[in-house]
């Protein structure tokens, strides 16, 4: 990428900072996954123009059940509500910001924070599976055990019983926010 002159290579004199860390100018040409922030509940929207304008996403669905007056109705909720997550380099950025409905892509100090690739596989991989999961309140404290076999083989997250099944309760600190997903006691260990 960077040629044996003095001169910067063409990412950085785009955007006129001479000082990005190696790690900075990685992100800035190589595609990574970030969360980007949606108004409330334009995921789907948000998720449509996005793959119009060719950009990759994925807005993890799980299968919610509601009662209206007359019938029930199975509806595809968003599993992170107000979230769609972007697979982008971050030169191409404002290809999803103009999205209407997108506020903003999720960092610190005003720079956007790739999602860990690990964190993103696993969620991505048990969905595949079509393990049932749904929406959690964020915990950030409680018995934490990992996951010795089976899809979620190595996935940390702290564990809950409801309604006498066992629930692995998954954290994702980046947006805080949570998933729990039903697992066998015997699959777990407690984490020290």
């Amino acid at each position: 990428m960077l040629n044996t002159s003095t001169e910067l290579p063409v990412a950085t004199r785009l955007v006129g900072a001479e000082s990005l860390a190696s790690d900075d100018l990685e992100a800035y040409v190589e595609a990574r996954w970030y969360a980007a922030y949606t108004r409330a509940n334009h995921e789907r929207r948000v998720a449509e123009q996005l793959r119009e304008r060719g950009v990759e996403n994925f807005l993890p669905q799980y299968e919610s059940v509601r009662k209206w007056k007359d019938r029930r109705v199975r509806l595809n909720m968003p599993l992170f509500p107000g979230y769609v997550f972007v697979h982008l380099a971050l030169q191409n950025r404002l290809r999803v910001l103009e999205v209407p409905g997108v506020a903003c892509l999720v960092g610190f100090a005003g720079k956007p924070v790739s999602v860990p690739e690990e964190e993103f596989a696993r969620i991505r991989g048990f969905l595949k599976l079509g393990l049932r999961a749904e929406p959690h309140p964020y915990l950030a404290v409680g018995r934490r055990v990992q996951v010795r076999s089976g899809p979620l083989a190595g996935m940390h997250g702290i564990l809950l019983r409801r309604k006498g099944n066992f629930r692995l309760v998954i954290s994702m600190e980046l947006i805080q926010r949570a998933v729990a997903v039903e697992v066998a006691e015997d699959i777990l260990e407690e984490l020290t």
